[in-house]
């Protein structure tokens, strides 16, 4: 396993325009490398190969302009990409996806791609590390190397390659190293269903009766405080309009939705090996982005909050712990009454004349056949259970109107952190 930690390169710098240097000249050998498998796959009818693009293209300015290393992982990045849409094609013509896959295209011109450098390149001295620059660069700027802080919380020999990425006119260093594995032993027999929404970005209900939110509205507010700053600056501007301002606070608000990702993640995770928990069961119906009308600004919420990531960073932060991640369609679970076992029909299958036992009295509130009052997201989590209830062997008996009635609200961002801290060790927050 691999994991990724980035550094940001302060502005004032003065490795700065030979980052940007470097990044620049890997954003044209990137063009040069797709023209090349453009035109062997138009001309040739085959994608092209891992170690081709280097061999045709080590002689072209942009090559000879790189350390020969990071040259190489460039032009290989390309080559991989293509594999990629040869893999995704296929995909296509079997059926399993249905959106036919795109060559890939150019780079912006004039723009800058990240650059990479394998550990065989990097040599660490005193706490920084030396980053070769070339015979090429050297002749130009005067120099042949320039160095980067190790970062304290990492082991010199787990790292397994450095990359620069330019972002938002601001530059990174991402180290990537290798990561032990994580032996841990789950209960296969128990399951916690996850609904994604807005206000209640995931709402979790566990077979072994207890339930809980991982609140969506700061998320959300970061969200629209920064598409409303947006607006703002770029008034009576022409369209494609950008300046740093607007790169400074677009860079801010992905940090902030990237750590938002991290944190819920961690906190499913982490209460599924604490109460001893096998099987994440994610409600998820493709495409659900595409053509969605709930409302202006509702659509810009429900499209621009990154659910999928998140989604993603569960799956793959489950793998790694051992647990099972699977997901199903949720299509009725939010109208069917878990209390009053409705049936639960696919998307497109719903029978004639089928009817909810219950309904929504309020955004919240879901009311069954009897009366009885219920959390609607945490009604609808249930019966994303329901849906692989008989597939995964499960048994809800434990999921009762008490787990669905008042779930447990977390926060991902908390001023005394005891939300997060509890819920991180397994306990409840009253």
């Amino acid at each position: 396993m691999y994991g990724c930690q980035q550094n940001r390169i302060k502005p004032s710098s003065e490795v700065i325009p030979i980052l940007e240097h470097i990044c620049y000249t890997a954003n044209n050998l990137t063009n040069c490398g797709i023209y090349l498998a453009r035109q062997t796959f138009f001309n040739e009818k085959r994608i092209i190969g891992k170690y081709e693009p280097e061999e045709v293209l080590k002689g072209q300015v942009n090559f000879k302009a790189l350390y020969s290393q990071c040259a190489q992982q460039v032009l290989r990045s390309v080559a991989e990409s293509f594999k990629s849409y040869k893999g995704l094609r296929k995909a296509f013509f079997k059926g399993e996806i249905s959106n036919h896959p795109k060559l890939p295209n150019y780079r912006n011109k004039g723009g800058m791609a990240v650059a990479s450098y394998p550990k065989q390149a990097l040599k660490l001295k005193s706490g920084q590390v030396r980053v070769p620059l070339g015979k090429t660069i050297k002749a130009w700027f005067g120099r042949s190397e320039f160095f980067v802080p190790f970062p304290s919380n990492l082991e010199w020999e787990s790292i397994k390659e450095l990359r620069i990425l330019p972002r938002n006119r601001e530059f990174y260093i991402e180290w990537v190293y290798e990561r032990p594995e994580v032996k841990t032993t789950v209960n296969s027999t128990e399951a916690l269903g996850v609904d994604p929404g807005l206000d209640n970005w995931l709402t979790c209900v566990s077979t072994i009766g207890e339930s809980f939110i991982i609140d969506g509205r700061k998320v959300k507010s970061l969200n629209q405080n920064y598409n409303r700053r947006v607006s703002s600056l770029k008034e009576g501007k022409p369209q494609g309009y950008w300046d740093f301002e607007l790169a400074r606070i677009t860079e801010k608000r992905n940090r902030q939705i990237r750590d938002a990702v991290n944190k819920a993640a961690k906190m499913v995770i982490n209460y599924c090996l604490n109460k001893d928990i096998g099987i994440i069961v994610f409600g998820w119906n493709k495409g659900q982005r595409q053509g969605v009308n709930i409302g202006k600004k509702n659509n810009q919420n429900f499209v621009q909050i990154p659910t999928a990531k998140l989604k993603n960073r569960i799956q793959q932060l489950a793998k790694e712990h051992g647990i099972e991640f699977v997901e199903t369609e949720e299509s009725y679970t939010s109208k069917a009454s878990f209390l009053d076992r409705d049936l639960l029909p696919t998307f497109g299958e719903k029978p004639e004349r089928w009817q909810p036992s219950g309904q929504r009295v309020t955004r919240g509130c879901y009311q069954d056949s009897k009366g009885r009052i219920v959390n609607a997201d945490a009604n609808a989590a249930a019966n994303i259970l329901r849906k692989v209830e008989i597939q995964l062997g499960l048994v809800l008996a434990k999921v009762c109107r008490a787990a669905l009635n008042l779930p447990q609200r977390f926060y991902l961002w908390n001023s005394k952190r005891k939300a997060r801290s509890i819920m991180a060790l397994g306990g409840a927050v009253c």
